[in-house]
């Protein structure tokens, strides 16, 4: 079981930037990754339905052999993550907004939060503000077509800009300090964020973060892998154009 691979999901390729982070961190451990890109975006679906989607990836992870499974999306995470670990026995690494070291980190106690409807409407992005930044300001914005596009295989251009200047000047002018990245998809963008803000903010994602609890949820159920040539297989069920762009077309995809 050592040698099973870690399944990831997401509800596109956003989940590749965490992906990436795990890869760093655990380089002996094989990743399947599963792009449920057919649905997506989930940031407009009801708690319901983002539930129905995630057991149905989580099956089919566990299918192919899965140890271990990240939801490698924040509107999945916040909203099914606890029905997940309720109905399979094996661990679960979740994915939620940087919340907590934004607000511990701040000096203006100004923080911006970049994320999905799925996310910020939540019961658990309300519970980890209240927990975490309650003595802070939170500037939270719904990116509405931020994903969409990403999907299409849009990563920079016009139309991006121009969703990322009207969610993100608002927060310039409240004179946040740190962006919080709430979805996995919006790290793609980093360029182009760096380039709409002051220097000065600090942006944050979850993607290490991510990484460390794999491993020590790993080293806790003694699950680690010491494969020198780990295989990292890639599945979508709609169009695997983005996939293929964001991959650079380093790996075969397998559409079901």
């Amino acid at each position: 079981m050592n040698n099973a691979p870690i399944g990831i999901f997401d509800s596109g390729i956003g989940g590749i930037t965490i992906l990436n982070s795990i890869k760093k961190t655990l380089p002996k451990e094989s990743i399947i990754y599963y792009s449920d890109n057919y649905n997506s975006p989930y940031g407009n679906k009801s708690k319901k339905e983002i539930e129905k989607l995630s057991i149905k990836n989580t099956k089919f992870l566990i299918e192919k052999g899965c140890k271990i499974i990240v939801v490698a999306c924040n509107t999945a995470t916040t909203n099914s993550i606890s029905k997940l670990r309720t109905n399979f026995d094996l661990p679960f690494i979740g994915v939620e907004p940087a919340i907590k070291p934004a607000a511990m980190q701040t000096k203006s106690g100004l923080i911006g939060v970049l994320a999905t409807k799925g996310t910020l409407s939540s019961g658990l992005f309300e519970k980890t503000a209240n927990n975490y930044a309650s003595d802070v300001k939170v500037i939270e914005k719904n990116a509405t077509g931020l994903v969409e596009l990403i999907e299409k295989g849009i990563f920079s251009g016009e139309k991006i800009e121009n969703i990322l200047k009207k969610n993100l000047n608002p927060m310039i002018q409240n004179k946040i300090d740190h962006l919080v990245l709430g979805c996995t998809h919006y790290p793609i963008l980093i360029k182009t964020i760096k380039s709409l803000i002051p220097s000065h903010i600090k942006i944050l994602d979850s993607g290490k973060a991510v990484a460390k609890q794999t491993n020590r949820l790993l080293i806790k159920n003694k699950l680690e892998s010491n494969l020198i040539d780990p295989l990292y297989t890639f599945y979508c069920n709609g169009s695997d154009q983005s996939l293929n762009k964001i991959l650079n077309f380093k790996f075969a995809i397998n559409i079901i």
